[in-house]
């Protein structure tokens, strides 16, 4: 089990590990993730269901992206893309400009895409199983 301590300060981000948005989503911070700041667990999987528990989350009213700041806070929707956009270069400026955008009309936005994620997107049958190289990124 992945612990989160001061030694082992790592950002989570929990995804919709069936979502082929969600999937790309995290392949694309995967990627621009120098410095090697997050680490990656499915909605559905037990480390998932665990630290939603752990922060008394309703998945049944939220659904989306969720960034863990250990012993910080926790982001949900748009807050959580643009806290994670602050950390991957060449997106630091964006998610400034775009959290001047108060946060109840940009999760209108965002509300709208995941509702209609899978119509648009698809879904998996089972969650992303991570290659060998990433699996150290991947909580479970």
């Amino acid at each position: 089990m992945y612990l989160c301590t001061v030694e082992n300060p790592k950002k989570i981000i929990l995804f919709d590990g069936v979502c082929n948005l969600c999937n790309r989503s995290i392949q694309f911070v995967i990627k621009r993730d120098k410095a090697d700041l997050f680490r990656y667990a499915a909605l559905q999987s037990e480390v998932g269901q665990k630290l939603l528990s752990e922060r008394n989350i309703d998945t049944k009213t939220i659904d989306s992206i969720i960034l863990i700041d250990p012993g910080v806070a926790y982001y949900v929707k748009s807050d959580a893309a643009l806290q994670i956009g602050k950390h991957l270069k060449g997106y630091r400026s964006l998610s400034s400009i775009l959290n001047l955008i108060p946060s109840k009309l940009r999760n209108i936005v965002y509300d709208f895409v995941a509702r209609n994620r899978y119509k648009w997107y698809g879904r998996k049958d089972q969650c992303m199983v991570p290659t060998p190289e990433l699996q150290a990124k991947f909580l479970g």
